[in-house]
Order: structure tokens, then sequence, then C-alpha cells
């Protein structure tokens, strides 16, 4: 993989770039924040070891600025932060992973790989299928049966949720975080208006429901009833 590593901790930076060289990873190193949105915004990279604590611009400015920009790279960030606050906020601004120091090296390793494997299936998976029903995520089109199913970007959103997670249940919470990324409170009634407009189209005239609501636990996209 091609990791970009931001740390301003000299030695801990070449400790880190020296062992995932010589596990075969291509290393580029920056030492402030600044520096690592610049490369991170105009290299084309496999991941980012992130420091949370830097100079000027910080980790978690940096990763929310590499977000808006459209760089979905996943991140690791490194942080002395243990404390769960202040994990759930590197992840909440878009952190893939986060790893406390001090940590082993084997561990960063890991984390670093299941990330990279993880890219790549994400990116392979292009066709949703469930039943009879087919999302194209390339060409944004939804078809059942092989009808054109037309649907606007939210609920084509929570489609895409529900079809990552078929045949599972996918709760209130869920649909909250993934799709309307907190906006509304969990007692609106959103969520229920979207999924039965979504219901009416991709149900509506076929046989057999796909969409479920499962009482007091939330939906469920599924062949069987």
């Amino acid at each position: 993989m091609r990791i970009l590593l931001v740390e301003d901790d000299q030695a801990a930076a070449a400790y880190v770039s020296k062992a995932l060289s010589e596990s075969g990873h291509v290393v580029d190193h920056a030492a402030t924040g600044r520096d690592g949105l610049y490369l991170a915004t105009s290299g084309d990279y496999d991941a980012v070891v992130l420091d949370r604590m830097l100079p000027g611009l910080d980790g978690l400015s940096v990763l929310q600025a590499m977000r808006a920009a459209d760089v979905e790279t996943p991140v690791l960030i490194l942080s002395a932060l243990d404390k769960v606050d202040d994990r759930v906020k590197g992840l909440k601004a878009g952190g893939d992973d986060y790893l406390t120091k001090p940590f082993a090296f084997s561990e960063l390793l890991a984390r670093l790989e299941a990330l990279g494997r993880r890219r790549k299936a994400s990116t392979a998976e292009t066709l949703l299928k469930v039943a009879d029903l087919e999302m194209d995520l390339l060409k944004r089109s939804v078809k059942r049966a092989g009808r054109e199913i037309d649907l606007q970007p939210r609920e084509f959103k929570l489609l895409e949720c529900l079809m990552r997670h078929a045949d599972q249940v996918v709760t209130r919470t869920m649909l909250l975080e993934s799709v309307w990324d907190y906006h509304f409170d969990p007692q609106t009634n959103v969520i229920d208006v979207h999924v039965s407009r979504l219901r009416q189209k991709i149900d509506k005239g076929f046989d057999r429901p796909l969409l479920h609501t499962v009482r007091g636990a939330g939906y469920s996209l599924r062949a069987t009833s």
C-alpha cells in the first residue's frame, strides 16, 4: 500500500516509516497538519495514518478538511487521548479507525492492512442485489424485475443502506447515522415518511414485498416475509 504518515514526533515517525517500509509498503511523511492535508488531497494514497495532536492544524481539522474535499482515503487516527469521547469524536470526524498511544507496531500494521482490504472490497462492489431488486452504484440506478425505479437522492441512500444490510434488522439509529448524519432527532417521523415512500416505489405492484417493518426494532429488506 501507499501510505501517508502525518506525525510531528520525528522519532516516532522514523520508527513507523521504517517498519512500514520493511513490511513492503511505500510511505510518505508529513510533520505538520497543513503539509499532511496538502499531501492527502493531492496524492493517491491507500491509507493515511494521522496523529491527532499536530502543530498548527490539528488532526481532526485535517480529517474534516479531507472529507469536505471528498477525499475518501481510509484514515487511522493515532492519539494519546484514549477516552471513549475522544475516540467517538475522531470517528465522527471521518476517521475509519482509532489507535491509542503507546501502541504495538504489529497492531498498527494489522489495522492498516484491514483498512486496505475493506477499501478494495468496497470499491469492487458496484452492484447490490436482493431478490429481483438491483441497485447499480455507478449508474445510480435501481431496477426491480427489470423495471426502472425513480428514486430521490435520500431515498437512494436509504435503500442502499438497507440493501447493504439485507436480511438484517436496520434500526432507526443506524438509519439516522448513515442516511441523515445525525441531523434529525431520533423521535422524528422523517424516517417513517421516507420508508413509506420507498416502500410504495419498490413494492407496489409486485406480488412479494421486500421492505418489512420489524415492530419495535426497525426495518429489514429481505425476500422472505
